[in-house]
């Protein structure tokens, strides 16, 4: 744990309380706060990416002139789905991360970024093919 000249302790914590927070921060040392951030940042970047594809869902759930009911609601539950995974997936990844840069190791490798760029494919296709048959 990083201390100040005083030898009091930057980040309080009680391990034994048992909260998430305290047992990450009980981990290894406070890496530099840019890296903090940023892990931060990319993180707000994963859930804006939820937000959009949950809304997309919505949006396609409200379509009622563009899509047939079956495959309408089939897209708008996998796109909700999907939105949530993501959102799951996002936190999974900072939360690793973090502990990553306490412990002063590797970062761990982007999982979610496959699982997004081959499902907004795959529904891409879905999507097209669906609008083209109806």
């Amino acid at each position: 744990m990083t201390t100040t000249p005083g030898d009091v302790p930057m980040t309080a914590v009680d391990p034994e309380r048992g909260r998430w927070t305290d047992r990450l921060l009980a981990e290894g040392d406070d890496p530099d706060p840019r890296f903090t951030l940023a892990n931060e940042r990319t993180f707000l970047a994963w859930i804006r990416t939820a937000l959009a594809v949950i809304a997309a869902g919505i949006g396609l759930a409200l379509s009622r002139d563009l899509l047939a009911a079956p495959a309408r609601d089939a897209l708008a539950v996998g796109f909700a789905a999907t939105g949530a995974l993501i959102a799951v997936l996002a936190f999974r990844r900072w939360l690793r991360t973090e502990r990553a840069l306490r412990r002063a190791e590797t970062l761990p490798p982007p999982a979610l970024a496959p699982i997004m760029s081959y499902g907004l494919a795959a529904a891409a296709v879905v999507l097209l093919v669906a609008l083209l048959v109806t």
